[in-house]
């Protein structure tokens, strides 16, 4: 999950958006119970992977916080991002953020519930999609499952999880590549081209 600063919050620190147009941006992360930013190793890493696969594509980063990976996303040449988060001054932040940057066009901000949200969109609706969710909540099984109609043919899935567990989407995906730190398992999905 990925954090802005809340009112009231103390900032815990800074992400900066690591390549394309907004490099080095910095976008502040609060100190918020549960809140735990990508950190810009581990995002400029997964961005290497997903060289050649951000130009037009439709992005959704499903537990946003900072917005991090969405935005980094956009930067990179991706056409759209939506940023679902259920946090209201985390939602706050994200809005002003997209402001900031002049990302009106592009960045579409949702308040609320990963799941039910999910329930509403449309079929083939992503061609990459962001899950990083708080790590206490074990969401992933859960949204894994809701996620995968909406995603496009060939989309990909990036999964963040704590080191040791990997969460996986079903058969049919496959795994492109991984990577892991003291704390975190990342890895990045492709699913099937056709269905």
């Amino acid at each position: 999950m990925k954090g802005a600063p809340g009112k009231g919050a103390p900032p815990l620190g800074q992400v900066r958006i690591v390549g394309g147009r907004w490099r080095n941006t910095r976008l502040a992360v609060p100190a918020l119970p549960g809140l735990r930013p990508s950190s810009d190793r581990v995002r400029e890493t997964l961005f290497n992977w997903l060289t050649g696969q951000l130009a037009g594509a439709r992005v959704l980063d499903l537990f946003a916080g900072t917005g991090a990976l969405g935005l980094e996303a956009l930067s990179r040449g991706a056409a759209s991002a939506v940023l679902v988060e259920r946090d209201p001054a985390l939602v706050r932040a994200l809005n002003d953020t997209v402001v900031r940057l002049g990302a009106q066009a592009e960045a579409t901000v949702v308040q609320g519930d990963a799941l039910s949200w999910l329930a509403g969109q449309a079929e083939d609706a992503f061609d990459l999609v962001f899950l990083d969710p708080p790590f206490a909540d074990g969401l992933w099984d859960a949204v894994l499952a809701a996620l995968l109609p909406k995603m496009r043919a060939g989309g990909w899935i990036y999964v963040e999880s704590p080191a040791g567990q990997t969460p996986a989407p079903a058969a049919g995906w496959f795994l492109h590549r991984q990577g892991q730190t003291r704390e975190v398992h990342y890895a990045l999905y492709r699913g099937p081209e056709g269905r």
